[in-house]
Order: C-alpha cells, then sequence, then structure tokens
C-alpha cells in the first residue's frame, strides 16, 4: 500500500499537480469518484448489481472506478499523514466493542448497542463504517 502511495504522490509531482492536491480537493476527486462507481449501478436491480463482474464492459467500468476511488483515497491520506490500514484497523477495533457479536442462542455479547434481536442487527449496519 505505501508502495502505491508513493507511486501516485511521485505520479502528481512528475506533472506539478501537487498545488491541486490539496486535502479538500482531493477528497472532492474522492467523492466524485466514488460517484462515477455509484452511478454504474444506480438503476441495476439487486440481482443485476450482483451479476454486474459477469459482463466484461462493465466488469471494466466497475474496476477503474474502485482504483479511482482508491487512488484519490490514498493520495488524501498521503497528504494528511494518515496510515490507511492503521486508520482502518483501528476503526475495526473500534467497531468490535460498539457492536459486539452475537452469541449463540441469539443473545447480545455484553455492552454495546443493539439488544432487539434483528432491529439491532439491521441498526449496526447501518451504523457500521
Amino acid at each position: 500500500m505505501a508502495e502505491l502511495q508513493r507511486r501516485l504522490v511521485a505520479f502528481a509531482a512528475a506533472r506539478d499537480w501537487q498545488p491541486y492536491h490539496t486535502p479538500k480537493n482531493l477528497v472532492a476527486a474522492l467523492s466524485v469518484e466514488a460517484a462515477e462507481l455509484l452511478e454504474i449501478f444506480q438503476w441495476l436491480t439487486p440481482e443485476q448489481a450482483e451479476r454486474v463482474m459477469e459482463d466484461p464492459e462493465s466488469a471494466h467500468r466497475v474496476a477503474d472506478e474502485v482504483a479511482d476511488v482508491l487512488a484519490y483515497l490514498l493520495q488524501f491520506c498521503a497528504a494528511l499523514g494518515i496510515d490507511p490500514l492503521a486508520a482502518l484497523a483501528a476503526k475495526i477495533d473500534r467497531n468490535e466493542v460498539r457492536f459486539p457479536a452475537k452469541r449463540r442462542g441469539g443473545e447480545d455479547g455484553e455492552g454495546g448497542e443493539g439488544g432487539a434481536g434483528e432491529e439491532g442487527a439491521e441498526e449496526a449496519v447501518r451504523k457500521a463504517p
């Protein structure tokens, strides 16, 4: 991951794009690319969305947009000095505490939210990162 970040930073530097690669501009570009990924799925049924990678043209478009989203996310993290893998690991750790796994028999783990059966699970999904 760090090597990809270095390549992206070097790519921008070789083109004198650093003045434009501010955190604000990078996060705006990230948002646009995420919207372009969403656009591919916008009017698909859930079943069609699950099969989107079966069509080579659609698969290529999805992979390209995923690459664009990841590229801007990595550049954003580099600009702010964020280690994206460490940030993700810390977020998972916090979510494991906030949303304990269900025990066998349908009981929630100790602490946390979601003691209302399926409703609690749905709430956890809505709040998940």
